[in-house]
Order: structure tokens, then C-alpha cells, then sequence
């Protein structure tokens, strides 16, 4: 059984980062290890959370790891708090990196032309440096605008996306994919730009006029459990993208109409279907 460690936050109530990560994951058969960064109440689309932040426990927890000889096949972080904590990565990255590990960076920091609140342009140059560390990288196309320098654009066409995979590629890391990629009207995706061979790779499906929170989360977190499964990182892509909607699809016909996040509860056993 493969051992995935995934890092980024915890919030008690939301669906998003670990609360997702850890059932997805685990149910698509690898040994699911967690390390929380921060926990919060619920997820940030609530009022008046609370917010814990963990980084003084990340240390000895590695550390105890560390001396117990545990080793992983994939490590993948998502969202990370400060950039003391992408510090904190590189060192696990160094510590934990094993001769066939693989890297996966969801540089969350940013959407929509904007970063997040709490977050600078520090932040960004720190982020960048991580995904230079990472095997496969998968900001949005906000995230790679902030990282790369370039353009962010609402429109554009296959030649910026392309150019921008380039110069995503030159932070480090083998393959860089930009999730929420839109090429055709009425269609969205992802477009993916492998470095050793040279090859992209475009996949497109149906736009779904609907938003919701920690469906990023969802994607990168299929996407992993994939490629543990032993599907090319193409295939995995297509399947995390197909998951995503579907989910959105199911959410929206749930009478309660739940704001807070995706019914990813119940589509699992789709997922375990899908090819």
C-alpha cells in the first residue's frame, strides 16, 4: 500500500484542505498520513472562525517521524499559512524525499486576479521557490501569473497558456499543470506542459455555472490518489478534472442547497468507477 503524506490546514466544520484530502485519498486505497498546519473552527467562507496555527508542532512531529524511520511515496501540500511554514516544507521535502517520492505542490494563495488576504508578494517569491522543489506543480492561472510575472488575463488564448507552462516549468519542477484553463466557450479544464518530454496536454469539459469552496482541494487530492493508483499523470488529470464536475453536478441537485462546500461524500463511489 502507498503512503501519502498531505500538509495544509484543518477546519473542523467545511469541506476543504485535510477534510477532504484525508476520506479522498484514503479511499482511493493509499495509507493516508496527515499533517495539520493550522486548525480552524470552520472553513474561511464562515464568520467569527477560530484559527489555531500548528507551526510550532510541525518540527517535532517530523522530527518523531524522522527517528521512527517512517518514509513516504508522495508528499503533497496545499495550503499553507505563512511563509515560516513553506520553509518548513523545504525541509521536510529534504528530509522525507526518498529515491521515488513524489512531489506535489498546490501553491493555494491566490484566485481571480488577486491574492488572498493575508498574503504578499513575499509569499508569492516563497511559494515559487517550493514549487521548484516539487515533481508536479498545479496553480490556477492566477497563482501562475503572480509566480511567473506574467499577465493575468481573463481572456486569452492557447499561446499565453503555453508560454505561461514555460516559465512555470523554469521554477523547477518536471511538470506544471494550470488548473481552471478555459479555451473553448462554454467549456473548462486544464492544460498541462511536461518538461523532460516536451509534451502538453489539454483536457476540457463542460463549464459549470456554479462555485464552490475546497473543489481545488478536490481536484489536487484526486489527482494524487490516482497517480498512487498507478494512472499516468495525464490520466489522472482527466479523472480529477471529470470527478470535480460531477461532484458539482450532485451538489447541485441536493434539495438542502448546501453553500459551504461540495457533497463529495456522496460521489466517492463514482470515483472508484471512473477509468
Amino acid at each position: 500500500m502507498k503512503r501519502v503524506l498531505t500538509i495544509q490546514d484543518i477546519s473542523c466544520l467545511g469541506k476543504c484542505s485535510l477534510t477532504i484530502a484525508l476520506p479522498v485519498i484514503s479511499a482511493l486505497g493509499c495509507e493516508t498520513v496527515i499533517l495539520p498546519t493550522a486548525v480552524l473552527s470552520t472553513h474561511t467562507m464562515f464568520k467569527n472562525f477560530t484559527v489555531k496555527d500548528l507551526s510550532d508542532q510541525i518540527e517535532p512531529i517530523t522530527k518523531h517521524w524522522e527517528d521512527e524511520c517512517v518514509k513516504f511515496d508522495a508528499i503533497y501540500t496545499g495550503y499553507l499559512g505563512t511563509v515560516q511554514q513553506i520553509e518548513q516544507m523545504k525541509t521536510i521535502f529534504k528530509t522525507f524525499r526518498g529515491e521515488n517520492t513524489l512531489i506535489v505542490v498546490d501553491p493555494v494563495m491566490a484566485d481571480n486576479g488577486r491574492l488572498y488576504p493575508a498574503f504578499d508578494m513575499d509569499y508569492v517569491k516563497k511559494n515559487a521557490e517550493l514549487c521548484g522543489q516539487a515533481d508536479i506543480i498545479v496553480p490556477n492561472i492566477t497563482e501562475a501569473a503572480f509566480m511567473t510575472g506574467m499577465e493575468y488575463k481573463e481572456e486569452y488564448d492557447e499561446d499565453y497558456v503555453k508560454t505561461m507552462l514555460s516559465k512555470l516549468n523554469d521554477l523547477g519542477a518536471k511538470i506544471s499543470v494550470l488548473t481552471g484553463v478555459s479555451l473553448e466557450k462554454g467549456k473548462t479544464g486544464l492544460m498541462g506542459y511536461d518538461s523532460s518530454t516536451g509534451e502538453y496536454f489539454v483536457y476540457q469539459n463542460r463549464r459549470i455555472d456554479a462555485s464552490y469552496h475546497g473543489t481545488g482541494d478536490l481536484f489536487s487530492s484526486v489527482f494524487v490518489g490516482e497517480v498512487m493508483r498507478g494512472k499516468d499523470w495525464r490520466d489522472a488529470m482527466r479523472i480529477a478534472a471529470d470527478y470535480t464536475a460531477h461532484t458539482i453536478e450532485v451538489t447541485l441537485l441536493n434539495p438542502e442547497k448546501p453553500w459551504y462546500g461540495v457533497d463529495f461524500e456522496a460521489t466517492i463511489p463514482d470515483l472508484l468507477k471512473m477509468e
